[in-house]
């Protein structure tokens, strides 16, 4: 039985918070495109199911408990806005990325997120293709105290590049996006 475009929003969201591949195969099409991989290794930017399986790994390899409640959803037969919250604890490093290349490593903090945002995604077929975002991320930044810099976490964010911890921990999440983005390819020919 095929989903309608609010179950299609929500399978989205339940594959980041998961990673189930299956789930990603469903709900993701062959050509999704995902405007918000610029801050994320390269793998995330790989078209369909694979990019958004290297998306939630990235995501939940910083954010422990990673959950996105809606608050509301708005849809028709080929868009769907929806208005949510990402909340989760910080747990591991959350490395961002500018270009494919370090731009940032948060050390992990404990401190808990949780902040608003509003995606928008285009069906075609019974699938998610294109996925835009509008993100509080200076309410997270905040959260975990780097805007404005609380003096403790910019010390151990200086600390990490200059130990090249903060590189250490660019490649690991590189290599963790990456091997998600394979899940999919294995599993979707197991199921055949």
């Amino acid at each position: 039985m095929a989903m309608d475009a609010a179950e299609l929003a929500r399978g989205l969201f339940r594959v980041l918070e998961t990673g189930d591949p299956i789930l990603a195969a469903e709900v993701v099409g062959q050509d999704n495109h995902n405007r918000e991989a610029a801050v994320s290794p390269s793998a995330c930017a790989i078209p369909g199911p694979a990019g958004t399986l290297a998306s939630g790994a990235w995501l939940r390899s910083a954010f422990s408990d990673l959950r996105f409640p809606f608050l509301g959803i708005v849809h028709d037969d080929d868009q769907v806005w929806v208005r949510l919250r990402m909340q989760g604890r910080h747990t591991g490093p959350f490395v961002r990325f500018r270009d494919g290349a370090l731009d940032q490593a948060i050390p992990p903090t404990g401190r808990q997120i949780d902040f608003e945002q509003v995606h928008m995604l285009d069906i075609r077929d019974g699938q998610v293709v294109r996925h835009e975002a509008l993100r509080d991320d200076v309410t997270m930044l905040g959260q975990l105290g780097v805007f404005p810099p609380a003096p403790a976490v910019a010390l151990r964010m200086l600390a990490w590049r200059a130990s090249g911890r903060a590189a250490r921990a660019a490649v690991e999440v590189t290599a963790l996006a990456a091997d998600a983005a394979g899940l999919v390819q294995d599993n979707v020919q197991q199921s055949r």
